[in-house]
């Protein structure tokens, strides 16, 4: 008698905890007061080696540092800055080794180390600091024009938290010796005045991603005024607030202030018959603990009409349907996070290690489907560099010898208003190398010699 196969992916319930930071020896003493302070964990950032030591004790061995510091000196394209909440979900469930601290996911992507790079293609050919063109599409400083109904507009150039996989690496954070940062150079207000104007001698736009950096880093009174500045334009209809530190520091979003200021917004919103919804990015189901959810409720109590999600597919953190489909219905089931994106990771520098190739996230879509509701089924989507967001499965050609992918479009972007063939062409994407066959991976090297 032959047994039943069982299904490919086996739904369990998984109800969301909270680590025990005191596990870490700097934070053996930290109360739940001091915790669940958005300024205690401001505060107590890990920002260099120096402070990871200090918390870490003797847990970690030495070559762990040394790996740590050739990447911050030679690789890194952000600096150094993680929350306690985010470190506090690296290893969360076991005793704390240089071995497990190497292999946890989150790890992997906020504190980087040179031997997690691949030193023979860390960077694609084609990658560049600014690699889907946004800085090209500024129509006032900080406002991306790119899609015909839809701006981004960059607030500031700072986050709560770092991330090593950053597609906006030529601006947001401090310099580091790989790449010295872009700057914002108009006082905040000035901006923000250029932002409205644009918006208002341009009724198609329609859509503003209000974002950074991360909006958890603009003073509430600020950010408050900004979006009662969007409200007050009646072609607005829909404003989504970015910020990763729903997740990396909730603590912000259960701050007084805060709350009862997005409640105002909130109302305001929903009098004028505007969208309002927040967009987080959360990358592994690790990240998702009691407080993230409690500050993801927080917002729909207030009057946020949606909390979704976009993550980036990354290798070594979530590129498997087993650690898609567990963050998915962690963030639908228990956080009250709706799966929106996993974006596939750009084409920036020192990005190889973590970037799949497009026939690898087909496969991935097709693998998450059916197990989710329709709703929270997230969509797998390649930013196409003057192209914008594509579903994996859209690609017109794909060369897979090469790892050369083909895509069309279907709008102009701001800077090729007069450009008569945009729609007709074809637009290439570019597979990480060392994925590709033998003799692809040797194309590319009589490419580059």
């Amino acid at each position: 008698m032959t047994q039943a196969a069982g299904q490919p992916y086996d739904y369990q319930r998984r109800p969301l905890t909270e680590p025990d930071w005191t596990r870490f020896p700097g934070w053996r003493d930290v109360t739940t007061a001091q915790w669940e302070s958005a300024q205690w964990q401001r505060v107590n950032c890990v920002k260099n080696i120096k402070q990871l030591r200090a918390l870490m004790g003797d847990l970690l061995d030495e070559a762990f540092y040394a790996d740590l510091d050739t990447d911050q000196q030679r690789l890194a394209t952000m600096s150094m800055l993680v929350t306690p909440q985010m470190l506090n979900t690296m290893v969360p469930d076991s005793e704390i080794t240089t071995d497990a601290f190497y292999a946890d996911p989150i790890r992997r992507y906020m504190i980087p180390v040179a031997t997690d790079r691949h030193l023979d293609w860390p960077s694609h050919p084609h990658a560049t600091r600014d690699s889907l063109h946004e800085h090209d599409m500024w129509v006032a400083e900080g406002l991306t024009h790119r899609y015909p109904t839809k701006v981004l507009a960059e607030l500031l150039s700072t986050c709560p938290q770092y991330c090593g996989h950053c597609t906006r690496m030529d601006l947001v954070g401090n310099s580091t010796p790989t790449v010295d940062k872009l700057k914002l150079t108009l006082k905040p207000v000035d901006r923000y005045d250029a932002h409205l104007k644009y918006l208002k001698e341009h009724p198609g736009v329609r859509d503003v991603v209000v974002s950074g950096g991360d909006v958890a880093n603009v003073p509430w009174k600020q950010l408050e005024t900004y979006l009662m500045g969007l409200l007050n334009v009646p072609t607005v209809r829909d404003i989504r607030l970015a910020t990763k530190a729903l997740m990396g520091l909730p603590q912000h979003w259960l701050q007084a202030d805060v709350v009862e200021g997005l409640n105002r917004v909130a109302i305001t919103a929903e009098r004028r018959g505007v969208n309002l919804a927040v967009h987080t990015h959360v990358n592994h189901v690790n990240s998702l603990t009691p407080l993230v959810a409690r500050a993801a409720r927080m917002l729909l109590e207030v009057g946020v009409r949606d909390v979704r999600n976009q993550g980036v597919l990354m290798r070594g953190v979530n590129a498997t349907t087993k650690d898609l489909l567990d963050l998915c219905f962690g963030l639908q089931g228990e956080a009250g996070i709706l799966p929106y994106y996993f974006y596939m990771c750009d084409m920036i520098p020192h990005a190889e290690h973590w970037r799949v190739p497009v026939w690898y996230a087909q496969q991935l879509q097709h693998d998450m489907m059916g197990y989710l509701p329709g709703y929270a089924t997230p969509r797998i989507v390649c930013d196409v560099p003057f192209v914008g967001k594509r579903w994996v499965h859209m690609v017109s050609e794909y060369d897979r010898e090469h790892g050369i992918s083909y895509w069309t479009k279907n709008y102009r972007t701001s800077i090729e208003a007069d450009d008569a063939e945009a729609l007709s062409k074809l637009h290439a994407y570019y597979d990480p190398i060392d994925t590709l066959p033998q003799s692809g991976q040797d194309w590319w090297r009589k490419q580059i010699a």
